[in-house]
């Protein structure tokens, strides 16, 4: 090979990577989904939650509120299926203690007029409520809607 190809050869190659077409970039990871966390400032099971929503692959902001039945009402959480905390994620409402599973379901499906997920009051053994002596109590997960309506919601 002469001199001169050489050059051309290697100014050729060098153009190509200038063009992008050397290395390819490394795929990045998918931004986490964002949540809010809302909860009284005294309450410990709602920081045991988000640190296992966190876990979960959520990117969790906790808001401490004093208000908090004022921002369940804002958010359309049916008072008879209040928790403890209440969360929002890509638009759904998250009441209480639910599950991930349950959560990513939702975020997977989104059920026309379903806005948001619950688990009525605070059950034992539900994330966040786990107990030292691994007692739980049965509880169950409701989809709910704008109007009030509420079904069953299995993960």
């Amino acid at each position: 090979m002469k001199r001169r190809d050489l050059l051309a050869s290697a100014g050729a190659l060098a153009a190509l990577g200038i063009a992008g077409c050397g290395r390819a970039e490394p795929p990045r990871p998918a931004a986490k989904p964002a949540m809010l966390v809302h909860r009284d400032p005294g309450c410990g099971c709602c920081l045991a939650w988000a640190e296992q929503a966190e876990a979960a692959g959520y990117a969790v902001r906790v808001v401490d509120t004093r208000a908090i039945a004022s921002v369940k009402q804002g958010l359309g959480v049916p008072p008879d299926l209040a928790g403890c905390h209440t969360a929002q994620v890509e638009g759904l409402v998250i009441e209480g203690h639910v599950p991930f599973p349950a959560l990513a379901r939702l975020r997977a499906e989104r059920p026309v007029g379903v806005i948001g997920l619950a688990v009525p009051g605070m059950p034992r053994g539900s994330p966040g409520m786990e107990m030292p002596d691994g007692a739980s109590d049965s509880f169950t997960v409701f989809a709910f809607a704008a109007n009030g309506r509420r079904a069953p919601f299995g993960a």
